[in-house]
């Protein structure tokens, strides 16, 4: 089975009893005296994430096993008999997740039950906290052989839906962690067209001086320095008569900086610049899989921001698919340049939520860190329930203003806007105040600026690329719209 999630208990399989800090007093009163004393001379704590092997005392301790039964007593005789484990006072809303996610890595081989009253939604987060924490990148490694641990399922589970975000999660993982040589905007293209024929979607790219006939100016603009050519990715899928629901991510492959070029420091982990376009895939991969009730379109702008003699110039001044003129600040500025065509084709469908991701700017890092995703939308009661959602599924995220007074510095003398403006505060605003003037002011928007990269391992989230703000909002859209 996938993940190491596995259907049955058998008379091999070990029993897991969670338990809070509370909960473990409670436990040690009516345990046998055996059993308490060994967890006390342990000194288990129910800490989250502290796991507590007891030895088994005889076959009856597992699941599924008869007692008085000698050969089966023969086979357990110093194994383990039962694991307590340590989750957080809310195990079983936000945080469960992740407690969850621990098991894997610190469990002996063996199969594993749950012990605990579950409701599906927790019994389904339990799932896929395990899932999340069995994803290995390992595409150039031999892989290692390690200890496999099995969990079944927790009684009353999403099944499908655990393994949708899984996968989904993983798609986006693998995408960020590809190296660039090898995912460059045409595999990031195949990539897309791959996901759509899976789920029955249409695919379409525009490619190179396409862009330019086809009115996508400012992404040409971006990408045409680059041996390989800039696309615009365009997947669409589900019914005409369901809501409108577009996904744009950036798709800047990799970000040597341009002209105004990046340090080397800088360019180290330049391939995770596409990590909006592998957020909106893993997402689509989800809503698809799910089977919601909308008409799904994803917007991909995939370029290679590269240096050669045809290279956009700082002040240069781009037209854009909007007719909205625009001043180069920067050239290592470009995630809004590509995104702010791909908006305005989203816009001129009139959907009923856009949503775009990008890892955009450094500035929503200094802010709010690498773990937390920055914001900003011009419709809070979107915002609040997107918000809602993180934090019921700990894939949080923190709002940030669209401070009006901040488009002052993106006035410019010679085109309509500047890219970047002047001033070096409020970077991820302003670039935010960029990006909403390509959709229209009564058109439900959500931006998010993110990392898209773990820097070191946390449990089920391993150093690397990493899914930010997905499950969220695939669960606020499941919420709404259901499945077809």
């Amino acid at each position: 089975m996938p993940y190491n999630l596995v259907a049955r208990i058998n008379a091999a399989t070990i029993p897991i009893t969670p338990l809070t800090k509370s909960g473990l007093t409670a436990w040690l009163k009516t345990a046998d005296r055996a059993s308490a004393q060994w967890v006390q001379a342990t000194g288990f704590t129910a800490t989250p994430g502290e796991i507590a092997p007891i030895p088994a005392g005889d076959a009856g301790n597992r699941p599924g096993a008869k007692k008085g039964n000698a050969k089966t007593d023969s086979v357990t005789s110093g194994s383990i008999g039962r694991v307590l484990f340590g989750v957080s006072d809310k195990d079983h809303t936000s945080s469960g997740i992740w407690d969850y996610a621990t098991l894997a890595n610190k469990l002996a081989k063996g199969r594993y039950t749950l012990e605990s009253e579950f409701t599906p939604d927790e019994a389904t987060r339990a799932a896929l906290g395990w899932a999340l924490a069995q994803y290995r990148f390992d595409r150039y490694t031999k892989p290692k052989s390690r200890p496999t641990a099995e969990l079944v399922w927790p009684a009353g589970a999403d099944r499908g839906d655990v393994a949708r975000q899984a996968d989904g999660i993983s798609l986006t993982r693998n995408l960020i962690n590809t190296p660039a040589g090898d995912l460059g905007p045409a595999e990031l293209a195949a990539e897309a067209s791959a996901l759509a024929k899976k789920h029955k979607a249409r695919c379409t790219v525009i490619v190179g001086d396409k862009l330019l006939s086809q009115n996508y100016p400012a992404i040409h603009a971006v990408g045409r320095a680059s041996a390989h050519a800039p696309r615009l990715i365009d997947i669409r899928w589900g019914r005409a008569k369901d809501p409108r629901i577009t996904l744009v991510g950036k798709g800047v492959t990799f970000d040597s900086g341009g002209l105004d070029i990046k340090p080397a420091a800088g360019m180290l982990m330049m391939k995770k610049d596409m990590g909006g376009a592998a957020q909106v895939l893993g997402l689509a991969s989800m809503i698809m899989d799910a089977g919601l009730r909308v008409r799904l379109r994803v917007l991909v702008p995939a370029v290679e921001n590269a240096i050669s003699g045809n290279a956009f110039h700082p002040m240069d001044i781009l037209p854009t698919r909007k007719g909205i003129t625009v001043e180069v600040g920067n050239t290592d500025a470009e995630g809004r340049l590509i995104l702010c065509d791909a908006l305005a084709e989203a816009d001129a469908e009139k959907p009923a939520l856009i949503v775009d991701f990008a890892t955009l700017t450094g500035a929503a890092r200094v802010a709010l860190g690498a773990e937390l995703p920055a914001l900003f939308a011009n419709d809070d009661a979107v915002a609040s329930e997107y918000l809602s959602h993180g934090t019921t599924v700990a894939d949080p995220l923190w709002r940030m203003p669209l401070w009006q007074p901040y488009n002052r510095m993106l006035d410019s003398k010679t085109a309509d806007v500047s890219s970047t403006g002047s001033g070096g505060h409020g970077g991820a605003v302003t670039a935010a105040l960029f990006l909403e003037r390509f959709v229209s002011p009564d058109r439900p928007w959500m931006h998010i600026d993110l990392m898209a990269w773990n820097g070191s391992d946390r449990p089920g989230r391993p150093e690397g690329g990493e899914a930010m703000g997905i499950r969220a909002l695939y669960g606020m859209l499941r919420t709404r719209y259901g499945s077809a």
